[in-house]
């Protein structure tokens, strides 16, 4: 059985497109590597924002519903935050660029590591957590962006997930992704992929809150690693043995993606880490253009007039 090295992306659900893409790129200065759309929801851009590739474990990608969208409910099957790693040394950095931007900041301790939790404009939760280990993360900087190199998100911490019980998320998680219990603090269980790299903790909190509704504001599945659909195709048997009900292999253009919902209500995704973003762009141009799936082109003039008006972030490559 496979054992995924950690988080590849985490998809969320905002409201203004705009707002969405200025704040990703020009308060947290990641880079704007892909506009698209949702391939179930042509009306719907999907946006990605990520370091200066889109390397795997550092892609946070939006659904922005727009006006027509509802807000969510936070509770229990949910992501509560998603949590980037800094350097130790950029903690100043990034309380005062925070504060600047008129974000409020919330600060902590957690696992003997500093944390800054805060909000984007949507409710989504955030956290910047100053580990040594983001010493270790092997993501490429954005050179032209708003965010001096030293100072950048170095991907993926952590996410937390809001579940009513430990246990049967955290059978999924050891059972059949391979992750370890590595420690209690504060009524938060966290769990590590093995090889530890960077983007391989996960931490479980338990909320007697009912399930929650997906909208706005809200996080709509969170992807895993693996290497190829080969690894997909065991973790798909072991989802099963453990009686759920995994999606088939679906292609998503830049990996090869299986769902499924785990027990606590959390979708789980299972993405490969290639073909990547330069399938269909080159490195220097991401981002710079809407570009759809090959069997969506014929239809471009269609979706171009049902999409939201749009002006990239001004921090670019194009």
């Amino acid at each position: 059985m496979p054992t995924t090295a950690g988080l590849h992306h985490v998809t969320a659900i905002a409201g203004d497109p705009q707002a969405n893409a200025d704040f990703y790129v020009e308060t947290l200065g990641l880079r704007f590597v892909k506009r698209t759309v949702n391939h179930d929801d042509t009306g719907t851009y999907h946006f990605y924002f990520g370091d200066h590739e889109g390397t795997p474990g550092t892609n946070i990608t939006f659904f922005p519903w727009g006006e027509r969208g509802r807000d969510g409910e936070f509770g229990a099957g949910q992501t509560s935050h998603t949590a980037y790693l800094i350097r130790p040394d950029s903690l100043g950095f990034w309380r005062d660029r925070l504060d600047e931007a008129g974000v409020a900041v919330e600060e902590t301790e957690r696992f003997g590591e500093p944390v800054l939790q805060f909000s984007d404009p949507d409710g989504i939760g955030l956290e910047l957590v100053a580990s040594e280990s983001a010493a270790d993360a092997d993501t490429v900087a954005w050179q032209d962006g708003p965010v001096p190199a030293e100072h950048r998100l170095r991907g993926f911490h952590s996410v937390t997930l809001a579940v009513a019980e430990f246990g049967p998320t955290a059978e999924i998680l050891t059972d059949v992704l391979g992750y370890e219990h590595v420690g209690d603090e504060d009524g938060r269980r966290r769990f590590r992929a093995p090889g530890e790299g960077p983007h391989s903790r996960l931490d479980l909190v338990e909320t007697d809150q009912p399930r929650g509704q997906m909208g706005i504001g809200t996080v709509h599945h969170v992807a895993f690693q693996a290497a190829d659909t080969d690894e997909e195709e065991q973790y798909r048997e072991a989802y099963r043995a453990h009686g759920l009900q995994p999606s088939g292999v679906i292609d998503r253009t830049y990996f090869q993606s299986v769902y499924t919902r785990e027990p606590g209500g959390v979708l789980f995704e299972i993405a490969t880490n290639g073909p990547g973003f330069d399938a269909d762009e080159a490195v220097e141009d991401l981002g710079s253009s809407l570009v759809l799936p090959d069997w969506l082109e014929d239809e471009r003039a269609r979706i171009e007039v049902e999409l939201p008006a749009f002006d990239a972030p001004s921090h670019g490559d194009d």
